[in-house]
């Protein structure tokens, strides 16, 4: 099948759906059972998609989890309650007191925290690397690195990382690959036909689509699934049916709006890119992006999602241009049918290896709306921006 026929008929085997297109809202704790020998049976089969306990999942959950291991053509799928639960439970399930983790040195902020914050109290260290490092990765790895990181592109400045070539260096030296894939969802790329070995989401943002829903995937392949589907268990990872439901609801529209993501986040960074204010910007597809060569290798397409740097700045122009904007609002996420800004003066604190040496940069998130009025919106906000230099 060809890959918007697979999407639409993916997790909607007749025991989830019963009947009807969609599976259906099955809400469990208790699973109840008529024999001491189905009990038996479901404590033996309780990792293979069989209803045991509320916190291993019902079928709206294996609905879910079954669709997108088919989206990332992975072993299996874990459900968590955010994308930062995916993150540090991918990373839990895999390190121990005494191990070293490479982590990208663009990662998401919350991500760079836990290592700094979590992972260090448990005696696990970590060293960040530049996001272009490639193969010279290897230079990287100590005796005691178990786990390489990536997320690409970068979170906020866009670096698109040889994943291909980090990956070669990692399995050469017996390490586990872990990629952020929230940019790429599954449908512009799918990091395990590249070699990585688990493929993290944020599902809250383009899967879900719509806002309403905090939720985390993570795809892993058959050397890794057992333990990632294990440990995440022990760590107490579940999700709700009701939020299951809304994520896969979310996933059949999915590429459709990623088209129109994509079209009109395109026509308005082109426009940003003329703007005399902006130095330049960050957005994968275009061929000034750091990465971009990997980027037209490897993604299918881009989305909504691409950041702007300022040729010069303060804080007090950069408060005003965000007061200003009227279809843009303010908000930490993205992914979802409105337009989102946000805006950091300096990245210098949220980078240790590669450092930032540019002015104030942008992130914007190019939601459903028309493309004439999201564009007259940023020009008004430049305006002001400018008057408070």
């Amino acid at each position: 099948m060809k890959k918007n026929t697979k999407l639409a008929s993916a997790g909607r085997k007749p025991q989830y759906t019963q009947g009807t297109v969609n599976p259906v809202v099955q809400r469990a704790s208790t699973v109840v059972f008529d024999s001491v020998a189905d009990m038996h049976e479901a404590i033996k089969e309780r990792g293979n998609r069989t209803l045991f306990y509320g916190r291993r999942g019902t079928n709206t959950h294996y609905a879910l989890q079954d669709a997108i291991t088919e989206l990332e053509n992975g072993a299996g799928c874990a459900l968590y309650p955010s994308g930062a639960a995916a993150i540090s439970q991918s990373l839990l399930s895999f390190l121990k007191s005494g191990d070293h983790l490479l982590m990208v040195d663009t990662a998401y902020e919350p991500t760079r925290d836990l290592c700094d914050k979590i992972l260090s109290g448990l005696g696990i260290t970590t060293t960040y690397y530049d996001p272009m490092i490639g193969a010279g990765i290897k230079d990287l790895i100590q005796e005691n690195t178990k786990v390489l990181f990536l997320e690409s592109p970068g979170s906020i400045t866009m670096e698109v990382q040889d994943v291909p070539a980090l990956v070669k260096e990692a399995k050469a030296h017996g390490l586990i690959t872990m990629l952020d894939n929230t940019y790429g969802n599954g449908w512009h790329y799918r990091p395990l036909e590249h070699g990585v070995d688990i493929s993290i989401q944020a599902a809250t943002k383009y899967i879900v689509g719509h806002s309403d829903v905090m939720m985390g995937v993570a795809v892993a392949n058959e050397e890794y699934w057992p333990v990632l589907r294990e440990n995440s268990y022990l760590l107490g990872q579940c999700t709700s049916a009701d939020d299951a439901y809304l994520a896969l609801r979310g996933l059949r529209t999915m590429p459709v709006r990623l088209q129109q993501h994509e079209k009109s986040a395109l026509a308005v960074a082109k426009w940003v890119e003329q703007h005399p204010l902006v130095d330049h910007v960050r957005h994968p597809a275009l061929p000034s992006n750091p990465g971009h060569e990997h980027f037209k290798r490897d993604f299918d397409g881009s989305n909504g999602l691409f950041s702007f740097v300022m040729k010069t700045g303060n804080q007090k122009a950069i408060n005003r241009f965000l007061d200003s904007l009227h279809h843009f609002k303010m908000g930490f996420s993205w992914g979802g049918f409105e337009s989102l800004v946000t805006a950091n003066r300096s990245m210098a604190a949220l980078r240790t290896t590669t450092g930032w040496e540019h002015g104030p940069i942008i992130r914007l998130h190019i939601g459903l709306e028309d493309v004439e009025d999201l564009i007259a919106d940023l020009e008004q906000a430049l305006a002001v921006y400018e008057s408070h230099l």
